[in-house]
């Protein structure tokens, strides 16, 4: 019989030996759990993302509890978790989200560059990574993202023998021949209660060199390079264009599938439903019912086009995988990693035409999933690939395009006004006004500006209350 200080130590010294193996042993890895914030909700991507997971898991043993949040209410979930300090460690987020988390001590700049250097930051789209640059490195990884793209006809353009599309001139003169040719020159927004024509607009203002704010940060957008912008955007649309205020996507491309348009300002979302696979949405030009991919076939693209007063530029928008500072920091770093090399096709996969490659390749083969994005699956029944409409040629400028992506106002980290400026659609309105002939070009930019200095003006005030 064990006296009870025999029986005491006893178990003590089992449950001592139990602990010990317990955390000496390879099980103990999977004790490990980290969190992931995804605005990617739609049930076939949460299920992909699912799939991913999984696969991590049976790698390391460390476990992912994943959490879908609209990308509409993760900023304010975000500020709340932050407060309590239950931040997740690691979300997939946004451009216009990663600028201003860093700043507000919610990003780890440290754990995203100790991923983009382990992976090679060679192998990053330029776009991406400076779209979220810090004084620390960067504030995200960049994972996927589209740029809009000026689509035009390759065969009407040879045939009429004009030059590429890459300039305003270019651009200009391009659309001019075709409306003599019996073609609408170029298709873009123009309605002015729609944020498409900010998209389509905002593009021809980056590439005329038009910033938010000026070297000593303030509001500069009364300036001769928006006034171009301006003055070129509405006289296309007015005289090679659409000819009326009231035309945003589903018009332009239309008009584009129906074989009417030379050009399209449009988002890589249109790749797919060029090529005929989408059986509910069928390109419908007269050489379309003998070969529905005919238009697909026939058309090329220019993501980065310039004005005369900047250089090339494209507008976009891009998703970073960001570690929180609240993270379980080599858990989280693991699976970003993961996330960006053996996963990353599979992530691609979920929607090719709007998931670009922010991550070209690696070192050793630096177009790995450049090439590897062509081949993925698109349509309804993922059977068709983009490469087999598309040249490799072709692809190859959609992803490396996006190294010129760029949104107005976020290198500044103007994130908040940049959201409320395309809430009030203040772009848009002033298109509109100067399409109408109500405004000049000079007095729609003296009006953006004034418009933007008040709401930038209203937003620190409600801050301070």
């Amino acid at each position: 019989m064990f006296s009870k200080k025999g029986w005491f130590f006893g178990r003590l010294f089992c449950s001592l030996l139990f602990l010990l193996i317990f955390f000496s042993t390879p099980y103990a890895a999977s004790a490990s759990t980290i969190s992931f914030w995804s605005f990617e909700t739609q049930p076939a991507r949460a299920k992909q993302t699912k799939a991913i997971i999984d696969r991590f898991t049976a790698k390391t043993g460390i476990e992912v509890k994943l959490i879908l949040i609209s990308q509409e209410s993760m900023g304010g979930i975000m500020a709340a978790n932050y407060a309590a300090g239950t931040m997740p460690d690691v979300v997939f987020m946004p451009v216009v989200l990663a600028g201003g988390w860093e700043a507000d001590g919610i990003l780890d700049a440290s754990a995203a560059n100790t991923v983009i250097q382990t992976l090679g930051e060679g192998t990053f789209s330029r776009g991406a990574l400076k779209m979220i640059a810090v004084k620390k490195g960067y504030s995200a990884v960049p994972s996927d993202g589209w740029g809009q793209l000026l689509v035009y006809r390759a065969d009407l353009f040879k045939k009429f023998n004009l030059a590429l599309p890459t300039d305003f001139d270019k651009i200009i003169n391009a659309a001019k021949i075709l409306e003599i040719k019996g073609y609408t020159g170029i298709m873009a927004g123009t309605d002015p209660g729609h944020p498409h024509t900010q998209s389509c607009f905002e593009h021809f203002a980056l590439a005329n060199g038009v910033r938010l704010l000026d070297d000593k940060g303030n509001i500069s957008l009364n300036t001769p390079q928006m006034v171009k912008a301006i003055e070129v955007y509405t006289q296309l649309m007015s005289k090679y264009g659409p000819k009326d205020t009231s035309t945003y996507y589903k018009q332009t491309r239309a008009a584009y599938m129906a074989g009417k348009a030379g050009m399209v300002l449009w988002s890589p979302f249109l790749l797919d439903e060029l090529t005929g696979v989408i059986k509910t949405m069928l390109p419908n030009c007269p050489e379309c019912g003998s070969d529905p991919a005919f238009i697909a076939k026939n058309s090329a693209f220019v993501p980065a086009f310039s004005g005369p007063d900047g250089t090339p530029a494209q507008f976009g928008k891009v998703n970073y995988m960001g570690i929180t500072t609240g993270a379980d920091k080599e858990a989280a770093i693991k699976f970003v990693t993961f996330w960006l090399n053996d996963g990353y096709l599979d992530w691609l996969g979920v929607g090719p035409e709007g998931k670009f490659p922010m991550r070209r390749g690696t070192r050793e083969n630096p177009a790995l999933f450049i090439n590897g994005w062509g081949q993925l699956g698109i349509g309804p029944d993922k059977q068709a690939k983009l490469s087999d409409f598309y040249s490799q040629d072709e692809l190859n400028i959609i992803v490396k395009g996006a190294d010129n992506l760029t949104l107005l106002g976020i290198a500044e980290g103007e994130i908040e006004l940049v959201s409320s400026m395309y809430e009030e659609l203040i772009f848009p309105r002033a298109i509109g006004d100067v399409m109408e002939k109500v405004l000049t070009p000079e007095q729609a930019a003296q009006k953006i500006q004034k418009e933007v200095v008040k709401l930038r003006d209203d937003l620190k005030k409600k801050a301070k209350k």
